[in-house]
């Protein structure tokens, strides 16, 4: 069984999820891995360490800037040419377009954000979540190629073999883009919630902590931020002695304490860290939505019956502005820090 495996990257920086797709398809057989892209001999070079059968690398200058245009067709004349059981794709922005487009190409379908996939003979049978997650569903595709984003961390990661050498081909690129990038922004390409395997976030909690005396001259709403703001200084310094990134709730989002990139649930990121350390978080339901996969839930809450508490493996009923600092000095003992 053939499977190609979409390398999704950004100037060469990989989205992890993609190794994970790759250890995915070489339970199934033969993974051959796509690199789009323009001088990407580097993350070539990679994906034979990570386990790649053979890499189809499309380098060209009109694949410099991803264009859906011009990646589905190659992808596409790809998948007619070497006819492919199924192609996998991490779950991105840029993937679910792409895998979108090129499914029209091919005349068949996607199967999105994929927690579980089985071969079941000549064909697959793919788990993914549904109802916010309450539930999950065992679906197929009846068409072919099989197509399948997955959900990141859903999968384990293949362990590297640096220095592997193996089968590298250079294809052609195809399609005419019908689009041109005129330049990027950046938007705090440092939050990666998406891929930490450790997050600590803050809710609406940790901006009531009346021991603190705001500047003088603030009204109510900016003593309330610059409250919270000392608050998530706290929540930072656990993360950052842990390696994982901050993340924080709507409700603090919404009331200005933090940007939105941080934002986990329905309507930020969903997440599946290995741990979760929540900060004065209730536990909406659109927040539990986007956490509720972490491996091991830590909640830290005054309000013995906030929700959150149903949802974590471990709860603290106190003050986060007394429990997070002593966790943190503790935890700097113990790691010799």
């Amino acid at each position: 069984m053939k499977t190609f495996v979409y390398i999704d990257h950004f100037k060469g920086e990989v989205q992890p999820a993609s190794w994970e797709a790759l250890g995915l398809a070489k339970t199934f057989g033969t993974a051959v891995a796509l690199v789009f892209g323009a001088g990407v001999d580097e993350v070539a070079k990679a994906a034979v360490e990570y386990g790649a059968d053979e890499v189809l690398v499309a380098d060209d200058a009109s694949l410099t800037d991803y264009r859906a245009e011009t990646y589905a067709s190659t992808l596409s004349a790809l998948a007619s040419s070497q006819s492919p059981d199924l192609i996998l794709f991490p779950t991105t922005a840029r993937t679910r377009e792409l895998a979108a487009m090129s499914a029209i190409d091919l005349n068949t379908g996607v199967l999105t954000d994929l927690t579980d996939l089985e071969a079941n003979g000549d064909s697959f049978a793919a788990t993914r979540p549904i109802y916010e997650g309450k539930l999950t569903e065992k679906t197929v595709c009846s068409g072919k190629p099989v197509m399948a984003t997955i959900r990141g961390r859903a999968f384990p990661k293949p362990n590297r073999e640096e220095g592997k050498s193996g089968t590298i081909t250079k294809v052609v690129a195809a399609g005419t883009a019908l689009s041109t990038v005129e330049g990027y922004s950046a938007s705090e390409s440092a939050v990666n919630l998406g891929d930490a395997g450790i997050i600590v976030s803050g809710g609406r909690g940790v901006s009531n902590n009346p021991s603190l005396t705001p500047p003088a001259g603030m009204d109510e709403k900016q003593a309330e931020v610059w409250r919270a703001q000392q608050g998530f200084a706290l929540v930072t310094e656990l993360a950052q002695l842990l390696g994982g990134a901050v993340g924080a709730s709507r409700a603090a989002v919404d009331g200005g304490y933090i940007t939105y990139a941080h934002q986990v649930g329905q309507t930020g990121k969903v997440v599946a860290p290995d741990l979760y350390i929540a900060c004065g978080i209730s536990g909406a339901i659109q927040h539990l939505v986007g956490m509720r996969n972490a491996k091991v839930i830590v909640a830290i809450n005054k309000d013995a019956d906030a929700p959150i508490f149903k949802q974590a493996r471990y709860g603290v009923v106190g003050d986060l502005f007394a429990i997070v600092p002593a966790l943190t000095q503790t935890l700097k003992k113990k790691l010799g820090k």
